[in-house]
C-alpha cells in the first residue's frame, strides 16, 4: 500500500512491569497521528522474571535471555493483535521501534540494559525493528534517558511555557519553554512515579495497582516518613540524571520504613505524596514560570495523585487527552517517532536533557 513509508509500529514496556503498550502511528504529515493503541499484560511468570532481574540473583544471563525471547514473543503477538484491530498487515508498516524492558540503567558505569529480542520480532513479524535506542546517547556521554522529550517538544510546546511528566514506574519531567524564546529544553527523571506506589498495594493488598488512588486518599501523610524518603541523595542531584528501579525499589523501601508503625493506608497516602513533591521540585526548581502541567503514563489516571500535585504546584494539571493524545500512548508513540527518526538518519536525542556531547542518531537496525 502507499501508507507503507509512513505507518510505524512503537512498542513501549516500562519499568512499572504492567506490560507492552503498542501504537500504530501515521507520519505522513507534519504532527504524527495515533491511528490504533493496543495494551497486553505481562503474564505473572514474565512479570516476575523481569522484576527479579533488576537486582543482582544467580544464573542471570541465561535467566534474561531467556526471558529476553519471552518478551520478544511478546512483543510479536502484540504486533499482530494491533494490526487486525486496524485491518493491516505487516506489509503496510515500514518498522517497529522496540524499546525493550530496562532491567539495569546504570550510565554512571556506562551502560543501561533493555531485555529484547529484536532478530526473533523482525522474523516472526516480517517487519524491520529498529532497537537499542539508548546505547548511542552513552557512547557520547549522555544518560541515555530521557528520550522521550524530544517528541513532548514537537507535541506539546506552545507560547506558555509547559511541563510534560511522564508518571510511569519512574517519574520524568520535560520542560518546555515558549516557541518563540530560544532556550534548551530540559528533561529528567526526578524519582518514583509509581514504582514504590505498586510495590506497596501488591505487597498489601495483592492488587497490581491503587486503583484511582482510592486507598491512599483514605490514609494522611506521615511528615516524618516523607521526609526520610526525600532524604534520597538522588533528590539533591542536578540534571541531567536518571534513575530506576536500580535505585527505587522494595528494599529501598523497607530501609526507610524500619522502626515505624505505620497503617498500611498512610504509608500508601505518603508515597503518592512523594511522587508528587518530587515532581513539584522538579518543576518549580528549574521551570518557576510554567503556566500549565501535562501528565501522561499510567499516572495520569491516579484522580489522586493528580489532585496532590495540582496542590503541591497550584497550576493546572491535566492528562494528556486534553491535547488528543491518550496518556497511555504517549511513550510508544515516542519510540515509532524514534523508528521514523532511524531510518531518516535523523537525531533522536536533545543533549541538553541527556548530557550527550551532541545530537546522535538513536538505534540499531534489525531488517525483517
Amino acid at each position: 500500500m502507499s501508507t507503507s513509508a509512513t505507518l510505524y509500529v512503537g512498542l513501549m514496556s516500562g519499568t512499572s512491569l504492567d506490560g507492552v503498550d503498542a501504537v500504530l502511528a501515521d507520519f505522513s504529515a507534519a504532527q504524527p497521528r495515533v491511528l490504533a493503541h493496543v495494551h497486553h499484560g505481562f503474564t505473572p511468570e514474565l512479570r516476575a522474571a523481569l522484576e527479579s532481574l533488576n537486582q543482582p540473583g544467580t544464573d542471570e544471563i541465561d535467566r534474561a535471555m531467556v526471558a529476553s525471547q519471552h518478551l520478544g514473543r511478546c512483543y510479536a503477538a502484540l504486533v499482530q493483535d494491533l494490526l487486525l484491530h486496524v485491518g493491516y498487515t505487516g506489509a503496510d508498516v515500514r518498522a517497529i521501534g522496540a524499546h525493550g524492558q530496562t532491567v539495569r540503567h546504570r550510565p554512571e558505569a556506562g551502560y543501561t540494559l533493555q531485555l529484547n529480542a529484536p532478530a526473533l520480532l523482525a522474523e516472526l513479524t516480517g517487519i524491520d525493528v529498529v532497537a537499542d535506542f539508548r546505547s548511542r546517547d552513552l557512547a557520547a556521554g549522555g544518560q541515555g534517558a530521557p528520550l522521550v522529550p524530544a517528541l513532548h517538544a514537537a507535541l506539546f510546546s506552545a507560547a506558555e511555557t509547559r511541563a510534560v511528566v511522564n508518571i510511569g514506574g519512574i517519574g520524568n519531567v520535560t520542560l518546555l519553554p515558549p516557541r518563540d524564546r530560544p532556550a534548551p529544553i530540559v528533561g529528567f527523571d526526578c524519582g518514583p512515579g509509581n514504582v514504590l506506589i505498586d510495590l506497596w498495594t501488591q505487597r498489601l493488598l495483592r492488587q497490581p495497582f491503587d486503583r484511582d488512588g482510592a486507598w491512599a486518599a483514605r490514609g494522611h501523610v506521615d511528615p516524618s516518613l516523607l521526609a526520610a524518603l526525600l532524604d534520597e541523595p538522588f533528590f539533591a542531584l542536578p540534571p541531567p540524571k536518571s534513575t530506576g528501579r536500580d535505585l527505587f525499589n522494595w528494599d529501598w523501601l523497607q530501609r526507610r520504613l524500619a522502626g515505624r508503625t505505620l497503617a498500611p493506608e498512610d504509608v500508601a497516602a505518603t508515597l503518592t505524596q512523594l511522587t508528587a513533591r518530587a515532581i513539584t521540585h522538579a518543576i518549580v526548581g528549574h521551570a518557576p514560570d510554567v503556566a500549565r502541567v501535562l501528565v501522561c503514563g499510567g499516572g495520569a489516571r491516579n484522580a489522586h495523585l493528580l489532585a496532590r500535585l495540582g496542590e503541591e504546584l497550584d497550576r493546572p494539571v491535566q492528562g494528556t487527552q486534553a491535547l488528543g493524545i491518550e496518556p497511555e500512548q504517549v511513550e510508544a508513540l515516542a519510540f515509532a517517532w524514534l523508528a521514523h527518526a532511524h531510518l531518516r538518519r535523523c537525531p533522536g536525542n536533545l543533549p541538553s536533557v541527556t548530557g550527550a556531547r551532541g545530537s546522535r542518531v538513536l538505534g540499531a537496525l534489525y531488517p525483517a
